[in-house]
């Protein structure tokens, strides 16, 4: 069993990729594990799977409980909270996995599409450079030898319609934040060189489907164990 060395930051951590994650890496992380309305599928620091037939039995499956952090990544000022339990709760971040996303497909025209617009531009792009910009006072403006020395990282989740038009699916908004994210991830790779952090996304085609979602957990950690910086990595079966 691997020893827990790591700090992983993840948002969206009760969506299907946050919780693929969880499955799949905490014995391998310390996982601080960001969620808004749904609760953590596993166990955290409030809830445990028990056996109705043998209550006090020790069962494996509860070896490795995340650290469950509620907020909601549409507010600014939620995010500032969360910087701060971060914050209460661990004194480094070693990787930060920008998984959550508004999706759903909206007509540009429709009615309430550009109040839509600033929720998916909130939670999409400008939640994980707030997030991260946060992080980045609170842990790793001050030793950049440090954050080298343990190859700190951010990892964004991209798509592939921030590379590519899908014409006529109504997705205007999803896929222009998708872009942006891109765009963010290049130049945050730029301004955190200084600071020993590394920054990268990951931009698959639809998972599960024609993409499997361990190829994007996979990808993930590729990036944390690497030296690469200023990527955006796409899935999507074609010709690179």
């Amino acid at each position: 069993m691997e020893e827990l060395t790591r700090t992983c930051l993840l948002t969206g951590a009760s969506g299907l990729l946050g919780t693929a994650f969880i499955r799949r890496y905490a014995a391998r992380y310390q996982i601080l594990a960001v969620h808004h309305r749904s609760a953590i599928d596993g166990p955290t620091q409030d809830q445990s799977y028990v056996d109705p037939l043998a209550p006090t039995r020790h069962l494996p499956e509860n070896d490795h409980p995340v650290r469950a952090l509620r907020a909601d990544l549409g507010d600014p000022d939620d995010i500032a909270r969360l910087a701060d339990a971060v914050e209460s709760h661990t004194d480094g971040v070693d990787l930060v996995v920008h998984a959550a996303a508004v999706r759903g497909w909206t007509p540009l025209l429709a009615a309430g599409a550009a109040d839509r617009a600033r929720w998916v531009y909130q939670v999409n792009v400008l939640a994980p450079l707030q997030l991260t910009a946060a992080l980045a006072r609170r842990f790793w403006f001050t030793d950049p030898t440090a954050n080298l020395r343990a190859n700190r990282n951010v990892v964004t989740i991209s798509s592939t319609s921030g590379l590519f038009v899908y014409p006529d699916l109504q997705q205007g908004l999803y896929g222009s934040s998708k872009a942006a994210l891109n765009h963010l991830t290049y130049h945050l790779a730029s301004e955190l060189w200084d600071l020993g952090i590394r920054v990268n996304a990951v931009a698959p085609d639809t998972f599960p489907g024609r993409i499997a979602t361990e190829d994007v957990l996979d990808a993930i950690v590729d990036f944390d164990r690497s030296d690469r910086t200023g990527v955006v990595h796409r899935l999507d079966g074609r010709p690179a």
